[in-house]
């Protein structure tokens, strides 16, 4: 009779534990693509998030009362929920899990506006519904919530070992499943798919207090490992383009959320980037070029072209690390006489933007305090592309000469609203209003593309400038395949959901001989280097990842921040090998010389940004 009493004690903990652990699973297999390939897989999946429920509820044990015992359970239980929707929301756009870093950049939110809203369904208000019915329960036994409440420290002793032995089993079927487990910090969804939602956040809390601790333990003979690495990989070969440029001013675009399947594409019949396909044709043009960001999107593309060193795989540089030293383009540059300046108009705090230029040496920003933004000439995100480009001009008509100057586009920006008197195509039809609404924004980004090259043409700023564009990440992301695929006209396999992950790059220089389409795989992280070959400048203190884009190693190796990689002639994402040329699979072995150096890079980098090691030059 004391034994079932006791039992029972138990009932309110493991009522709420069953419906949170089926809720999850729920969650799993409708908000997330968690790719499952096999019963056993699909049986971690379904155990890893019991244990973390248990530990949580577990110290309920510990209260004196049972309205205690009660009103923590149902407190734990809203919080946890509220974690679950914040990653489904999350990952509705991003395809992606939070992080600690991330939820650091909240000062982010108030500029988030629309594209938050856009992502909020009605429907995941239903993932409470369990925490109403606790409180409901709970609500029905309040007459016995004020009795005291006492587990024997037994019956507490068996419940923990239970726990233990879930745990261990989950761990176990984990590192069995994928060996070396917790050393894939940059792979969320494996860990997610393996650990469970809730145990990867607190190994992410784990990681956060790990890399907080790495700048205090680094020393100078990290950085001298990771050089002798890059003068054994990054060989600076000098071709014919070196110093083509030198002297000459530097502008740098950066097209939001553009990548390349707009590129000499139509839609309705109706080019998509008229401009830039011409633009092209006068230009040389990197057709294989790999967009390389991670959570930090706009300020990890930033990141990338600036300093050729990767963005971190979870969070934001630019928040994260926005006191550390760098060895930036700007920086290098003002050695050489250079001016440099960013122009964008939005918030300068926006992405800590204004705290991380001046570490990477930039005389000056231009934000939104700088332009004249009003309900007319705005939408979305801010100024349009147009507006932006034309009060643009003013400043960089008076910067003094050479300079080098980034612009950072806002239009094309999710959810990618437009009103009607901008629109110069009309949206594609799709079950994705994301996706149709995206050809309008690229088309009057690219008009506004073609506005200011003929601005930069009046102002006689064209034949004395290099010009670079790029895209800075994705637009489209991976929950839109089923769209996408029919736009296409093939479905979206880990395969081309990879190669769609490939962005416009242009280099124009001024001369009718400099053009060209080039094929060799390539990505941000050569951008740095490419713009100081061209301009004649060889330091010997850079500290990079990339290649001079003209001179590319035979055997180069494109990394993407979450770990897959891309040659020549293979891919490899998702722990599977293709053929570039033939899109199929093929044995793992293909891949496998290559694997060693995308880890390797990954990580180097990463001590160089946790441990400031740029710091200890001198």
């Amino acid at each position: 009779m004391r034994l079932k009493k006791d039992v029972r004690k138990f009932s309110f903990l493991g009522f709420a534990a069953l419906l949170l652990w089926i809720k999850t699973y729920i969650v799993y297999k409708t908000c997330f693509d968690i790719d499952i390939e096999n019963w056993h897989q699909e049986l971690i999946l379904f155990i890893n998030p019991l244990s973390f429920l248990l530990i949580l509820f577990g110290f309920s044990l510990f209260f004196k009362s049972q309205r205690a015992h009660h009103r923590y359970i149902i407190i734990a239980s809203f919080l946890t929920s509220f974690v679950l929707a914040a990653n489904v929301i999350f990952y509705r756009f991003f395809n992606d899990f939070l992080t600690l870093p991330v939820l650091f950049q909240m000062s982010n939110m108030g500029d988030l506006g629309g594209s938050v809203a856009e992502l909020l369904n009605v429907s995941d208000f239903l993932l409470f519904s369990d925490v109403l019915l606790l409180w409901a329960v709970s609500r029905w036994k309040r007459k016995e919530s004020t009795s005291a409440f006492h587990v024997p420290l037994k019956m507490k002793a068996a419940f923990y070992t239970c726990v233990l032995v879930v745990f261990s089993t989950n761990l176990v079927l984990s590192e069995v499943e994928r060996p070396e487990l917790l050393t894939r910090t940059f792979d969320r969804e494996i860990l997610v798919k393996n650990l469970g939602t809730y145990n990867y956040h607190v190994y992410d809390a784990v990681l956060q207090s790990k890399s907080k601790a790495q700048r205090a333990l680094a020393d100078s003979s990290e950085l001298v490992e990771i050089q002798n690495y890059m003068q054994g990989n990054h060989e600076e070969k000098k071709d014919s383009l070196f110093g083509v440029a030198k002297g000459k001013n530097v502008i740098v675009i950066s097209m939001e959320s553009t990548q390349s399947f707009v590129i000499n594409q139509k839609v309705n019949g109706q080019e998509i980037t008229p401009f830039l396909n011409q633009f092209i044709k006068e230009s040389y043009y990197f057709n294989q070029f790999y967009h390389q960001t991670g959570q930090g999107k706009t300020s990890d593309a930033e990141f990338l072209v600036d300093n050729s060193l990767y963005p971190l795989g979870r969070g934001s540089v630019f928040f994260t690390h926005a006191g550390n030293k760098y060895y930036a383009t700007p920086t290098i540059l003002k050695r050489h006489g250079y001016y440099s300046a960013v122009l964008h108009a939005n918030n300068k705090s926006f992405w800590n933007r204004d705290m991380m230029y001046p570490q990477f040496g930039y005389d000056r920003f231009f934000s939104l305090s700088d332009y004249d933004v009003t309900p007319e000439n705005s939408v979305g995100w801010g100024l349009k592309d147009i507006p932006f480009f034309d009060q643009s001009m003013e400043y960089l008509t008076y910067m003094p000469q050479p300079f080098y100057a980034k612009f950072i586009t806002l239009t094309n920006h999710f959810p990618f609203q437009l009103g009607l008197e901008d629109q110069y195509i009309a949206p594609y039809t799709s079950d994705s209003k994301t996706l149709n609404r995206y050809f309008p924004t690229v088309r009057y980004t690219d008009e506004a593309l073609k506005h200011f090259i003929t601005k930069l043409k009046q102002d006689g700023l064209y034949d004395n400038s290099i010009i670079i564009i790029y895209g800075d990440h994705y637009g489209i992301s991976d929950n839109h395949q089923v769209s996408m695929g029919q736009y296409m006209g093939e479905k979206v396999t880990p395969f081309l959901s990879t190669q769609l992950q490939r962005v416009p790059f242009i280099i124009h220089i001024p001369g009718d001989r400099y053009k060209g389409t080039i094929t060799n795989v390539a990505g941000q992280i050569d951008i740095k280097p490419t713009i100081l070959h061209l301009l004649g400048i060889s330091d010997e203190r850079d500290v990079r990842f990339g290649h001079n884009l003209f001179s590319l190693p035979a055997n180069n190796v494109t990394v993407l921040r979450n770990g897959s990689f891309i040659t020549n002639d293979y891919l490899y994402t998702d722990t599977k090998c293709y053929n570039q040329h033939t899109k199929k699979e093929v044995d793992k072995s293909f891949c496998k010389p290559y694997m060693n150096q995308a880890k390797k890079e990954l990580e180097y980098s990463d001590k160089i940004i946790y441990g400031d090691l740029l710091r200890f030059y001198n």
